[in-house]
Parts: C-alpha cells; structure tokens; sequence
C-alpha cells in the first residue's frame, strides 16, 4: 500500500493515526514537527502526507504552502488534521494547497475514504505491480 508521511506533535493522536493507517496497510513515518516533516517529505518523497495544523513552532499551513511550492514535493496530497472544525479552517487549508481536510478525532471511515479518494487504487498499488509484470 501507500507510503504516508503523519505530522503530528501529539502523541495519543499519532498513536492512533499510525494504528489506524498500518491496519489498512500503509507504511507510516512520523514527525513531531513542520520542520522534521518537510526534511523527510523532501528526502523520502511519500506517496501521502497527513498534516496536523496546529504545530508547534511552524503551523501545518504553512508547511503545506510550503511543499506545494517546492517542485519535489508539489504533487504530493496533503491531508490537513485538525481539532478546529470550522467552516473558516477548511478554507484556510484549501487555500494553503491541502488536498482534503479531516476534523479530528480521527474516525477510521472518514480517513480510508480520504485515502483512497487521493490515492487511486493503480498508484496505491504501482510498487507490487512493478515487482510481478503481466
């Protein structure tokens, strides 16, 4: 399945994502930071990133602006996270380049949907067809 990228400063809430995303069968690394995730998004290059908007130091906001404007990393799909589920939040994370947006606490459902909506099932699945050519 999916390389994701999870950018989360809380722990109960990474704990949760990472079970939540590695049942599904995803590889999860993690962040505790904007500026430790956008280092990994640019040496590792995930196929998905999950981005908590409240972080300390620099926001999610920003770290998504910032790696929708960085060629390496424009294409790929940012999830905002949030515990602020307001009509002006989802706007302000569309605004910044996110791809969807999830009010936390997480719910399995609402987050395997997100995934699959912005991860197409031949892209999610490219690494194993690679491996055995038909």
């Amino acid at each position: 399945m999916a390389r994701i990228l999870m950018i989360e400063d809380n722990a109960a809430n990474m704990k949760l994502a990472v079970l939540l995303l590695e049942h599904a069968g995803h590889s999860v690394r993690c962040a505790l930071d904007a500026e430790t995730g956008l280092a990994l998004a640019r040496a590792e290059l995930p196929q998905l990133i999950m981005m908590d908007i409240q972080l300390p130091g620099m926001d999610g906001l920003a770290a998504t602006a910032l790696l929708k404007q960085d060629p390496l990393t424009a294409a790929i799909p940012v999830i905002a996270l949030t515990a602020m589920a307001m009509k002006s939040d989802r706007e302000r994370s569309v605004t910044a380049g996110c791809d969807a947006y999830i009010a936390k606490p997480l719910r399995y459902r609402e987050l395997y949907a997100a995934i699959a909506a912005l991860l197409p099932q031949e892209n999610a699945l490219s690494d194993q067809s690679d491996a055995h050519p038909h």
